[in-house]
């Protein structure tokens, strides 16, 4: 099959029987639904993008399996060079969409996996390789979007996973079969589940020989029985429901979390990429870790990119924009963004090749990169809210500014420069709104902070990375110490 277009992904979805619930009731079709549907638009642009000539080059390579040219979100990173663009490829998305376009997870759980079951096989003689090969294959011909799914509710922070009171509290294996295993539990914080065709699910901890069952990785479509999803509530998220255009902020665009349950649900062997081998989800959970840490260096930035322009046009709509404080708050949240751009792309360069062949990043940039990035979006935000103003807050609805008898006095009032339309000022206020206070700001902001690991994980990796025993000997050498 050829690459998909976006409506065809639409069409795709709009096909499938997925559980999805959301204020209580059963969403019917998360395609029409218009508080889903702006996430579902985000993940359209990844298809629509990679039908122009201009952006072939980020947008699709050729696979690595097959031979044929693929959605770069199905690809395993062949080179330093395919890290650097998939980079590239994250920002230019963010800068298009201003919001989470919900591919990036599939593909660094694939490419994790695909390394990690290369070595099982190695150290155990099984097949999990094989039968992720021929999954992945799969999902190139047909041109799928994948969800990727790790991080299990918890409980109980201080015990393992079969410590847990409520032992579902981690996913686990209830049920082993002939022909494969019968999963129960679920996972939290999954970004666009539901404008998904399939899900890869990781173990989220490193485990020991107690925790055989929780020990577990496979893939299945979302529709299969016994999947469903509660969305989650989002700032601002009824506003989609009025039909403005100007409240909302970004009216086409937009990301969506839900808690995926998983309802004794049945895994064929085939789909099957971890079962019970404990001493390697350590390594499957770091290397998902590191591509999603990297991740951030990308598609935070070209969401900043667009919060960057927005402040900018803001202090040029109140006339302040030639204020030196102005000019130096612009410098300072373009320096920031670069910054984190710089790490997303310096891990990539540094990146180094796997025993079975795919490109892993270099682990401590990976983790600076996110460490960064739990930081500089917030003092970016910060001071895009500066330079928007109060207004950016207390501004009247668009209702308002319609109305036959009060919208005079919306737009006698809150008229800044000459000749500047009141309703552009009022829409990139709303702009700013939704990227750092609104239904964007989970993706941007808070995610920021929460996705990829908190901040202590990334503080944890840079420890273990950070090789102190070897700068001890460069000061020792300097310093003529035998």
């Amino acid at each position: 099959m050829a690459l998909m277009t976006g409506e065809q992904y639409v069409e795709s979805i709009r096909k499938m029987n997925m559980q999805i619930y959301m204020f209580g009731e059963k969403i019917d079709s998360s395609v029409d639904n218009p508080i889903l549907r702006p996430s579902l638009n985000s993940v359209k642009a990844t298809y629509d993008l990679a039908q122009l000539p201009e952006y072939a080059d980020l947008m699709t390579v050729k696979s690595s399996l097959t031979g044929e040219i693929i959605n770069r979100f199905s690809h395993i990173h062949q080179s330093t060079e395919d890290l650097v663009k998939k980079v590239k490829m994250q920002r230019l998305l963010g800068q298009k969409t201003a919001s989470c376009f919900q591919r990036c997870v599939g593909l660094d759980a694939a490419n994790s996996v695909y390394s990690t079951t290369f070595e099982i096989d190695k150290t155990y003689g099984t097949k999990y390789y094989e039968n992720f090969l021929n999954y992945l294959r799969y999902i190139q011909e047909m041109d799928l979007t994948v969800d990727g799914a790790m991080t299990d509710p918890k409980g109980d922070r201080s015990l393992a996973p079969s410590k847990q009171a409520d032992k579902d509290l981690y996913l686990r294996v209830v049920e082993r079969r002939a022909d494969g295993v019968v999963v129960r539990g679920a996972k939290a914080h999954q970004t666009g589940i539901c404008n998904s065709h399939e899900v890869i699910v990781m173990p989220t901890i490193s485990m020991g020989p107690e925790d055989k069952d929780y020990a577990i990785s496979f893939a299945l479509p979302v529709d299969t029985e016994g999947i469903l999803m509660i969305i989650g509530r989002q700032s601002c998220d009824t506003r989609k429901l009025e039909g403005s255009q100007i409240d909302v902020g970004n009216s086409e665009f937009g990301g969506v979390e839900a808690l995926l349950v998983f309802d004794d649900v049945f895994v064929p062997n085939d789909r099957i990429f971890l079962n019970g081998e404990t001493d390697f989800s350590g390594m499957l959970v770091e290397r998902f870790a590191g591509y999603h840490r990297q991740s951030y260096g990308g598609c935070k930035v070209g969401v900043g990119d667009v919060l960057i322009g927005a402040a900018a046009l803001i202090a040029d709509y109140n006339g302040a924009q030639k204020a030196s404080h102005v000019k130096d708050k612009l410098i300072e949240m373009t320096h920031l963004n670069e910054t984190l751009y710089s790490c997303g792309i310096a891990c990539s360069a540094e990146g180094n090749k796997t025993e079975s062949g795919n490109y892993m990043v270099d682990l401590l940039l990976a983790n600076v990169c996110k460490q960064n990035v739990t930081r500089f979006p917030y003092e970016i935000a910060r001071l895009a809210e500066d330079l928007a103003g109060g207004l950016m807050v207390t501004a009247p609805s668009e209702r308002d500014l319609r109305d036959p008898k009060i919208g005079k006095y919306v737009e006698k009032y809150l008229q800044g420069v000459k000749g500047v339309p009141v309703e552009n000022r009022l829409k990139i206020l709303r702009l700013i709104e939704n990227l750092t206070l609104g239904a964007a700001a989970v993706g941007y902001r808070t995610e920021s902070m929460h996705g990829a690991g908190s901040p202590q994980a990334q503080r944890i990796m840079i420890s273990r990375q950070g090789n102190l025993s070897r700068k001890k000997e460069l000061a020792k050498a300097i310093a003529k110490i035998k």
